[in-house]
């Protein structure tokens, strides 16, 4: 009876070693007294205490455990543990992208213990390899990706579970009928994960919102926003701390600013824009050089730091540009009124100031705040009526008025002049390995209840590029300036591309027939410019536009200068945007700190900021992206007896990807559906096989497609193959 009585209390101390020893890893950086480990076991007599007290005495003597302090303790870990983040593929095994690996590794569902896409995550590879792939096991959760998904209720007598939209996504969500907030089946809502208990196969969740019925515009458009976590209205506290501002301009103020209300100042925007954050002027000086001021909006002058309204403006970081609607960084008041330039209105700027000559070659800089008067208000389609016709008569088809005018002859003549010095800017910067990304914008035109009624496309011509060298050369002379005295900034940073995703798109740009010379840097971009200028307007321009732009690396907001790649520019910064990107605020009250003589700031807050700008700015282009795919969709849903011609833009074992040339839009033909013969996925050639005829549909091949079926929740398209585009 004894030795039974024996070996169930070593049964037991094992047990509490191993309870121990998980508690002191789960949390392996921190260190814990007897009295925690107490309290986590939900024990507190003294006889468990003092079992606690032996039992850390032992580990540490094993040296599994350390005491690093008086009576407390931490893990020994011997294993070698990486941090990552997932990356999900569907049926919910995924990917771990890490610093410490050249190679994702690859991590089973079983052993994504609970990880969802986008958690930064700590893992540990193993040692052996599986069909040639590492592979490896989440360990922790370090930080989750977002806690709040939309999906669509579905609702029991108990309980309910949320089914999330998208395909990364891979498991429901349960919701304690309490819970649900007064949504009803079928409804599209926004859940916010709770707690995900050790045993259960799903997270538990509430449902914060009801969004609507799916399908429906307002829901969508709703949704789009809701998944990405970025708002849709500003709280009243922020409007209304908004329209109390004062927003005149006062003499106290002019005062302190270089006042350039006489120099000639005009605005060229898109012929909807109602913010106006950047304005030219133009002056010939007495010595034969131009001054030239580009002026941008002095947001920095309203926003000021600590106030609900800086606050609110730096958590989005960005306005959001949706198809159908903007969702502004600031208030209205503040974005289309006191900070827009517009005509005939004093305006408090921020400006660069450079004296220029014919060759383009800057002889003056001057930085600071400024006081404008912009004179004139131009859309691009009128200025570049001026730089087609080198006359100041504006015909009736582009005139913002819908009528003919003649522009006042002095502005004609400084745009004339600007385009001048911009084309020959433009050169210089192309000939020192700038690549030239004209990438074309699918632009819809909407009625009044936001349906889709045609598409077109948005192209860049000699006006917008004014416009864009200009700012450029504000962007970079502002980053160099500070650049130069070492002083903690926020640039905009572009790197290299990587030599196998520029091996990827040789790939496939060599079954067009082109070929890139990856040499050295010189040589990867002239031969990436020389491939987006051969592809310009064939039928393949906007599949190999889109993979040029995915082989590149993704420009983001930092204190550290690397330089910018694709501009070839050693320093480049935004400062000319304050409106609508929060990044350029923080350049310009910097700019502004350090022109008062202000000390170097702390760069790692600075850093922690810069972070949050380019997340937010890679969510707002994804709510862009399927704002647009959720355009597309509606407008192919108005044309499903139509056929269409489309270029083959992917290849894969399940279908191919056509995107269809007349509206941009994507979709896919399933091979399930391609009765005609048994097709077999040829991954060395990009195609679909027949094999029996040996017909091929290859990326790149032009086909005729219609649609199969449109899904405006999923934002998928299935087509119908009609065949191959007989006049390819």
């Amino acid at each position: 009876m004894k030795k039974q009585k024996k070996r169930k209390s070593n049964k037991g101390i094992s047990n509490l070693t191993n309870t121990i020893l998980s508690i002191l890893k789960k949390d392996r950086n921190q260190s814990f007294n007897y009295k925690q480990i107490a309290a986590k076991l939900g024990v507190n007599d003294a006889s468990s205490r003092n079992q606690i007290i032996k039992t850390l005495a032992k580990l540490a003597a094993k040296q599994e455990i350390e005491q690093i302090d008086r009576g407390k303790f931490k893990a020994i870990i011997n294993t070698e543990y990486h941090i990552g983040i997932v990356d999900m593929a569907s049926r919910g095994s995924g990917y771990i992208i890490s610093d410490d690996f050249d190679e994702d590794i690859y991590i089973a569902s079983n052993n994504m213990n609970k990880a969802l896409d986008g958690d930064e995550v700590e893992f540990y590879a193993y040692k052996r390899r599986k069909r040639g792939r590492i592979e490896g096991e989440v360990t922790n959760i370090i930080k989750r990706e977002k806690s709040e998904y939309v999906g669509v209720i579905q609702i029991h007598k108990n309980y309910a579970f949320v089914i999330p939209d998208g395909n990364k996504m891979h498991t429901d969500i349960f919701v304690p009928i309490n819970k649900i907030n007064k949504a009803e089946e079928g409804d599209k809502v926004l859940v916010s994960l709770e707690d995900w208990p050790e045993k259960a196969d799903s997270p538990y969740g509430r449902v914060l919102k009801v969004l609507g019925k799916p399908g429906e515009h307002s829901t969508e458009i709703h949704s789009i926003l809701a998944e990405y976590g970025l708002p849709n209205e500003f709280p009243h506290e922020v409007e209304s701390y908004a329209n109390q501002l004062d927003t005149s301009i006062t003499k106290e103020e002019i005062a302190k600013r270089r006042d350039m209300r006489q120099d000639l100042t005009f605005t060229i925007d898109p012929k909807d824009a109602k913010d106006f954050d950047d304005a030219l002027s133009f002056k010939i000086l007495d010595n034969g050089l131009y001054e030239i001021g580009i002026h941008i909006a002095d947001v920095s002058h309203y926003l000021q730091e600590g106030t609900v309204l800086d606050d609110e403006a730096y958590e989005r970081a960005t306005s959001i540009y949706l198809v159908d609607r903007v969702v502004p960084m600031l208030p209205e008041i503040l974005s289309n009124g006191a900070c827009s330039l517009r005509p005939h209105e004093e305006k408090y700027t921020f400006s660069a100031v450079f004296q220029m000559n014919d060759k383009a070659e800057i002889k003056d800089q001057w930085f600071g705040r400024t006081v404008t008067y912009s004179d004139a208000r131009f859309a691009y389609e009128e200025a570049q009526s001026i730089i087609e016709t080198k006359t100041n008569a504006i015909p009736k088809e582009v005139s913002l008025t819908g009528k003919p005018y003649k522009a006042d002859q002095a502005v004609a003549d400084a745009v004339l002049k600007l385009d001048e010095l911009a084309k020959i800017m433009r050169r210089k910067r192309m000939s020192t390995g700038a690549i030239s990304f004209d990438k074309v914008e699918v632009k819809f035109n909407l009625d009044e209840d936001a349906n889709p009624v045609g598409v077109y496309f948005k192209t860049s011509k000699d006006a917008n590029k004014l416009i864009e060298e200009f700012m450029l050369l504000a962007n970079k002379k502002v980053g160099e300036f500070i650049g130069k005295q070492k002083k903690t900034f926020v640039y905009r940073i572009h790197d290299e591309p990587d030599d196998s995703k520029l091996a990827a798109l040789q790939n496939v740009v060599g079954r067009f027939g082109y070929k890139l010379n990856f040499k050295d840097r010189k040589s990867v971009s002239s031969s990436l410019n020389n491939l987006l200028k051969d592809v310009h307007g064939k039928k393949e321009q906007n599949l190999v536009d889109t993979l040029t732009i995915r082989t590149m690396s993704k420009a983001e907001y930092s204190t550290h200068n690397i330089g910018h790649y694709g501009l070839a520019f050693d320093y480049y910064s935004h400062f000319t945007s304050p409106i609508r990107r929060y990044p350029d605020v923080m350049a310009h009250r910097l700019l502004q700190h350090y022109l008062d003589g202000g000390k170097s700031v702390n760069e790692e807050a600075y850093e922690d900021k810069c972070n949050h700008s380019s997340n937010m700015e890679n969510l707002a282009t994804k709510a862009e992206r399927d704002s647009i795919k959720y355009m597309q969709i509606r407008f192919m849903e108005d044309h499903k007896d139509e056929e269409f011609v489309g270029v083959i833009s992917g290849v894969t074992d399940w279908g191919i990807y056509v995107e269809i040339i007349s509206n941009k839009c994507e979709g896919m033909v399933s091979i399930r559906d391609m009765k005609d013969d048994q097709y077999v996925f040829d991954e060395d050639h990009y195609a679909l096989i027949g094999k029996n005829a040996k017909l091929m549909y290859q990326l790149g091949d032009e086909v005729v497609v219609k649609v199969k079926n449109t899904d405006l929740v999923k934002k998928h398209l299935d087509f119908t193959l009609i065949g191959k585009h007989e006049d390819a």
